[in-house]
């Protein structure tokens, strides 16, 4: 039997282009892994079998993808909550795969197990990989970033939010016209990057192109140096500088829905 946490991510920026002929979008993204995560154990079985997560669609598909003429099961301990913006189930299949992977007599090499994730959904290649990345084309070419990890991190998921589905989100990007001026907001993106050297350096990127919440003014009202919405929503995040200070805000933030305390995550 493998076991491993399966962290959720947060999108410190998220800047969209135009539709692509695959039907994804061209983005620029900045992934950063956090500390609140799932927890899955796979071993061989009969079958191909999830535990513990009835609405999952994903870790089977996973598991399908790897299993090499045997049964794979998995069980899953949900933490992360689910359509919230925090790559919970992408993250999930992604270490399924990795799990599911390494009990083969003969596992996939990287390569095409990335191939695989990039079938399975365009947040998952992400989560097969060690620390903050640059997301470019549909989201899944990766390239390593060195960005501050010393901060902390109050995610907020707003009370009653009822999450559109992903294509819905994007599709209202499209019918507001949402691609406009993509190009000079990419360039803003990497030039920021190019920029950050300590944790409040990340508030000079640029805010989340699909979705935004009052909640992140509140949070920055309350000492947060960046907070926007995490991927399509509805989830918020506040970065602060000081745990007491995160403390603080937390608990000032959460009348007005779940929150968690938490922190930058560099591994798997």
């Amino acid at each position: 039997m493998k076991r491993a946490p399966a962290a959720a991510k947060i999108n410190l920026a998220l800047v969209v282009g135009p539709p692509r002929a695959d039907a994804r979008h061209e983005l620029v993204t900045v992934y950063q892994r956090v500390a609140l995560c799932d927890r899955l154990s796979v071993d061989r079985a009969p079958t191909i079998r999830v535990d513990g997560f009835e609405q999952d669609t994903l870790v089977r598909r996973a598991l399908e993808t790897v299993a090499d003429g045997t049964g794979l099961r998995a069980e899953i301990t949900k933490r992360i909550p689910v359509a919230a913006g925090l790559g919970g189930g992408s993250s999930d299949a992604a270490t399924a795969l990795r799990l599911g992977n390494a009990l083969r007599d003969e596992p996939l090499p990287d390569s095409q197990l990335h191939d695989v994730a990039r079938e399975l959904g365009a947040d998952i290649p992400y989560f097969l990989v060690d620390g903050p990345q640059l997301g470019t084309g549909d989201g899944t070419e990766l390239s390593p970033l060195d960005l501050p990890q010393d901060y902390w991190i109050v995610l907020v998921l707003p009370k009653g939010a009822a999450k559109p589905s992903t294509g819905d989100v994007f599709a209202a990007f499209d019918a507001r016209g949402g691609e406009g001026g993509y190009d000079e907001r990419r360039a803003a993106l990497l030039a920021a990057l190019e920029r950050v050297r300590r944790p409040r350096d990340l508030a000079s990127l640029p805010q989340n192109d699909l979705a935004s919440s009052p909640i992140a003014d509140e949070l920055l009202a309350l000492g947060a140096f960046r907070a926007d919405v995490t991927g399509a929503g509805p989830t918020v995040y506040g970065l602060f500088l000081h745990g007491e200070q995160a403390r603080v805000a937390q608990r000032s933030i959460s009348p007005k829905g779940r929150t968690w305390l938490t922190a930058p995550a560099w591994y798997r």
